[in-house]
Parts: structure tokens; sequence; C-alpha cells
């Protein structure tokens, strides 16, 4: 046993991403044996009052961490935020049959296309013009005023653009894809008819997807709506409808519990503005790097960053990972370089990252 620390390098994935060091530790300790239980969490019934338990606690933290109120209900599901771009037109989609969307990147791209088969959809603002590296302007007076919802990917994983302010969409549900930037910061729930997030990215492992929703859309499905896509068939069976994502519904809890005990998603807030920052100053100081972003709507998660030279990009990600730094290479659909500095990301990943820059730099330039 034992943790030899020189092993655990920095990990800038986008997910799977880094978990917390405090997490994976506890996880390792109880992997055999959960407390008392004389069984580990990965083998428990979903139906054990030991699993209830876990299950139960997991549900009372997020709601206590996001401030979550009474008349949402939290879903533990599976699929993938990609299962949601067909769950939330299916369940929502059902009074004027029509959806707004802003097209900031891939995802919001493959939202759109999904409701479209179900649904009158219009894209009211898209940033695709130049290669979405920003948010794009909305003008209120093109929304649709009866639409079901109005749909937008709160931070862009790919791109590296978030929205720093909401569309004022008034009665009609902001439905919004936080995958990428839940848990990062205070979230007013309330300004938001559904939220929706694939675990591996800032909550935990890959294969948890979270649903956040209010109360009233629930139960309005789409007849032909399969089972397992109605938000009633999970929300009416506390998520055990089926076998949830046991192991990551845990793992979930001990990230939560690390969050609280750090000082909540105020203290998040901070840190991640933090680290950002390192990192954004230094890229525009850089004779050699550029981001790829510009102003307010840069990410706090994702930072893409270029040399404007593949070559030069392809050897400086090849150098990166012999010093430690993993996972830096750009989404393949727009090449570059890639930092994703979720949670985990310790502040001092950052700070190496940027003298590892500076070095290359002054070798490269």
């Amino acid at each position: 046993g034992g943790f030899n620390v020189m092993s655990r390098l920095y990990n800038f994935s986008a997910g799977p991403a880094m978990l917390p060091e405090e997490v994976l530790k506890i996880a390792a300790d109880e992997m055999l044996e959960y407390k008392t239980t004389g069984q580990s969490v990965m083998e428990m019934s979903h139906r054990s009052k030991e699993y209830q338990a876990i299950f139960d606690e997991t549900e009372a933290i997020l709601r206590e961490v996001m401030s979550i109120p009474e008349n949402y209900k939290v879903l533990f599901l599976q699929g993938g935020a990609s299962s949601q771009f067909a769950m939330v037109p299916l369940n929502l989609l059902n009074k004027s049959g029509k959806a707004d969307f802003v097209i900031t990147g891939q995802w919001a791209k493959k939202a759109y296309s999904e409701a479209k088969r179900y649904g009158e959809c219009k894209a009211v603002a898209s940033s695709e013009d130049k290669t979405f590296s920003y948010i794009p302007k909305l003008d209120k007076s093109t929304f649709t005023p009866d639409a079901d919802y109005f749909h937008i990917c709160q931070n862009n994983t790919i791109y590296g653009t978030r929205f720093t302010e909401l569309p004022d969409t008034g009665n009609v549900p902001l439905v919004a894809d936080m995958s990428s930037c839940i848990l990062s910061e205070p979230v007013d729930v309330t300004k938001y008819g559904l939220i929706y997030a694939g675990a591996q990215k800032n909550m935990g492992p890959a294969g948890l997807t979270v649903v956040i929703i209010r109360e009233d859309l629930i139960g309005n499905a789409k007849d032909f709506t399969p089972t397992m896509f109605n938000y009633k068939t999970h929300a009416d069976n506390g998520s055990m409808f089926n076998t949830p994502p046991t192991y990551g519904i845990y793992i979930l809890k001990l990230v939560l519990e690390w969050i609280k005990a750090s000082g909540g998603l105020e203290a998040m807030k901070i840190h991640n503005e933090k680290k950002a920052a390192i990192l954004y100053d230094f890229l525009d100081s850089s004779k050699l790097f550029k981001a790829t972003v510009q102003g307010k709507d840069r990410s706090l998660m994702n930072v893409p960053f270029v040399t404007g030279n593949e070559e030069l990009d392809a050897k400086f990600v090849a150098e990166a990972k012999s010093k430690g730094f993993l996972n830096l290479k750009g989404h393949r659909s727009v090449g570059g370089m890639r930092a994703s500095i979720y949670n985990a990301m310790p502040i001092e990943g950052v700070e190496k990252l940027v003298e590892f820059m500076k070095e290359f730099e002054a070798t490269n330039a």
C-alpha cells in the first residue's frame, strides 16, 4: 500500500478528469469494506438499506452545496449529457412544441440537432462564424415567446467559452448543459427549469449523469417516449427504477464532502478564478502562446491556446507529457492545446505548467 505522490502527474484532461487526491485516498481505503458493512460499495445491492443511506446522503449534500430548492427534483441517471439531448425535448417539448437554442459549440449544436427531431427548434444565435471563440450577443426580441424551453450550453469545454450572464427568458424555462462547469461556482438554481451534467468533469467518474429539474416540468412526456427516457419514471422511483450507477454516486458524495470541507462553491469560485488568472495572464504576455478566447467569455474551466504553428504545438504537447503534464492536446476538432483546470486541479499544477511554458518559449520562440 501507501501512496507514491511522485507518480501522480498533473492531468489537464477535459474529462474523464482529475479527481481530488483526498477523494481517491478515501475511496481506496474504503474499497474492500465500506464502514462496517462487510462489503465494498461496488458490490452493494442498490436495494439495500446500506446503499440507500449512501444515496440519500449524496442527494442531501448536493442539495446543500448547490442550494437546490425543495420544488426541484435531483435525478441520478445514466447515458451522459448526450442522452439528455433527447430526453429534454421528449419531456419538455409538449405545449407549443417549440424551443430556442444558442449555438456556442459542438455540444450545443448536437443538443439542437437532436431536439429538431421532436419539434420546431430555432437557433437564436450562433458563434460558429469565429470557430465558437465567443458567446454571441443575444437579442431578446428574437426569442420565441411561447417556447417550451430555451437551451444553452453554459460552459463550452472544447472552445473554452462560458456564459457570464444568463439569457433573460422570462417565463420560458431555461435549460442548461452544465457538464463542464457544475460545482465550479455558486449557481442560482431558481433561474433554471432544468440543469443537466455528465459527471466526468467536475463531479466524479464517467457513467453518472445528474439532472436537476423543476417539478412542474415532470409528467408531460410525449406518448412515444421510452419509459427510461421519461423523467417521471425516475422521479417517482427515487432514481431506483433500474440499477443506478451506484459507485459513481458514492464518489460524487466524496467529492461533495471535499467541496464542503474546502469552503463550498464560494471557495471553489475563488480557487478557480485564481488558477485561470495565472494561466490567462501568462498567455496574454507570452510571445509564443496565445489564448484563443478573448475578453469576458473566457472559461474558468477549459483554457485553449495555440502557438500558431502546428508542428510546434505537437512538440509542446509531447514535451509537456514527458515533464508530467498530461492531456494538453486540444480537441481533435480545433487542434492546438487545451488545459482543463477543474476544481480538483491544484493551483501549483497551473503554476508549474506556466513555468514549463516559459522554458519552452525561451527555447523555441
